[in-house]
């Protein structure tokens, strides 16, 4: 069988002659619990031809003794085409597929098409997200793709990490940081930017893209946007960014407004002005990047030869990464790739931690919070726009949330790149609350557990200088690795070579 292209039931029968007559459409949230029904005489026509749609979904919180779950408004739907990111009752977006369309193939088709594609020049089945292109965006015409052959990215084997800190010997580190622009977020920016540039050739009225940025939306929207001659807006918390991070969207030529506020302040503004102007909203408020994250989670499946692992642990910040792995994971075993989901855990800095706040809790109440300094700053978010799926993500995977401190962070940092890597501030976090769950027994050493690693530790160099060169103000920095200062004497470099190697061969 050849799988270099879509199988032919899966292609869209294109009609426009009736406007954009479009299988992807958006749902709002109510209340009931109605059966999936989606406008019934146009869906049959499409099973009858074997087509593959999507549908958005406003997820809504929706109170039902003491739980908070998400359910659908059969009244309220939208085309993907429609420039809308939230339902008339304030409710987030998600994109449904045609689930009925995709289970004419068994687990078997679907595993064997996408390990077919990996590693091919064919486009743009190259991609790690395109390469899933039928349960991502299956209507999008290749043409319209614009990809940097994102994703593939190494599932790394952390066998020193986790046999030496952990007494784990099955322990892997996801490299998403190992992209195009140095982050996870080119997985979603690849959709949301391949639809935009769908849109304007179709002559929507879409004079650009804008985003508010921790650093590393910014830098995967303006790369993207850049190649396919798109505008780009950013909207940037001033001095809160790592200098690699602010140079990103501005070498890529984006506009960019350097703003005397916060993350949280920057997204109240970026969404009071794409509502005013046509500007594309990119952040992950928009739904068709949680698309392309999805695809991660697939990918670690993949790698694993379609054996789950037991935990995968997500860093959270604005929270829609945790939804994405937790959507991709749940969509291969509901099409029968898997027979469960691993559980998830959140990581959280505990200087911007409201959703780990919110589980100790025990769900009651959420409270947005004051995001903190931290140098783990593309999660130094106080007032998370996915909350609400973030909890549906964790509840439905029976997850857990975890924080670390600074110190933790930071330490954490140290020891992982002492064992060969050299990770985010982000994905310190990530294996800080993992060497907790540790300790409490909650993950047992022989279980299998995946860390999220979200950035390229190239872009957080100034934080570990500071950590090595013991210049942070109130931390002990106790694994510094400081350069020894010595003479161009053979007499003293040998006296200190051999103080080095003594006290090693003792450790």
């Amino acid at each position: 069988m050849n799988f270099e292209s879509p199988p032919p039931q899966l292609i869209k029968n294109r009609e426009r002659d009736d406007g954009e007559r479009d299988s992807v459409r958006q749902i709002g949230a109510t209340t009931g619990s109605h059966p999936r029904k989606f406008r019934q005489d146009d869906d049959d026509e499409k099973q009858r031809k074997g087509e593959v749609c999507a549908e958005t979904v406003s997820l809504s919180r929706i109170e039902v003794s003491g739980f908070v779950f998400k359910k659908l408004d059969l009244h309220e739907s939208y085309s993907l085409d429609e420039i809308v990111y939230r339902s008339r009752s304030g409710g987030l977006l998600d994109v449904q597929h045609d689930m009925t369309a995709l289970k004419q193939f068994d687990g078997k088709y679907w595993r064997s098409l996408f390990d077919s594609r990996v590693g091919k020049t064919t486009w743009p089945y190259g991609s790690g997200v395109w390469s899933k292109k039928e349960w991502v965006l299956p209507e999008i015409d290749s043409d319209d793709i614009v990809s940097a052959f994102e994703g593939n990215s190494n599932l790394f084997w952390a066998e020193r990490f986790g046999k030496k800190f952990l007494g784990m010997h099955d322990l892997w580190v996801k490299h998403c940081g190992i992209s195009h622009t140095g982050s996870f977020k080119d997985l979603g920016m690849t959709v949301l930017v391949s639809q935009v540039n769908r849109l304007r050739k179709m002559n929507r009225p879409v004079v650009g893209v804008g985003c508010a940025s921790t650093g590393d939306t910014s830098a995967a929207l303006s790369a993207y946007c850049a190649a396919a001659g798109i505008p780009s807006i950013v909207f940037l918390p001033a001095n809160r960014i790592s200098i690699a991070q602010l140079v990103q969207p501005i070498a890529n030529g984006a506009f960019v407004l350097s703003m005397d506020t916060d993350f949280d302040g920057c997204m109240k503004l970026i969404r009071e002005v794409t509502a005013e102007l046509p500007i594309y909203l990119a952040n992950s408020l928009n739904s068709l990047r949680l698309e392309g994250q999805k695809t991660a989670a697939i990918e670690i499946l993949q790698q694993f030869d379609w054996e789950v692992p037991d935990w995968v642990i997500v860093p959270g910040g604005n929270l829609g990464n945790i939804y994405a792995f937790y959507k991709g994971f749940q969509m291969c075993k509901e099409l029968g790739l898997v027979d469960r989901i691993p559980r998830l855990v959140c990581a959280q800095a505990a200087n911007a931690n409201p959703l780990y706040l919110y589980y100790k809790s025990g769900w009651t109440e959420f409270n947005p919070v004051k995001a903190n300094t931290t140098f783990a700053s593309a999660i130094q978010i106080g007032d998370p726009v996915s909350i609400d799926r973030a909890v549906f993500a964790l509840k439905n995977s029976n997850g857990i949330v975890e924080e670390a401190t600074e110190e933790e962070l930071m330490d954490t940092m140290a020891l992982a790149d002492s064992t060969g890597m050299f990770i985010c501030p982000h994905t310190g976090v990530a294996l800080a609350a993992l060497m907790k769950l540790r300790e409490r027994g909650v993950i047992g050493k022989t279980d299998r557990t995946v860390v999220v690693s979200t950035a390229h530790g190239l872009k957080f160099t100034q934080s570990k200088i500071d950590y090595h060169s013991k210049g942070i103000e109130g931390m002990a920095c106790r694994y510094a690795n400081q350069p020894v200062e010595v003479e161009a004497d053979i007499g003293a470099v040998m006296s200190v070579l051999s103080q080095y190697l003594d006290k090693g061969s003792k450790s």
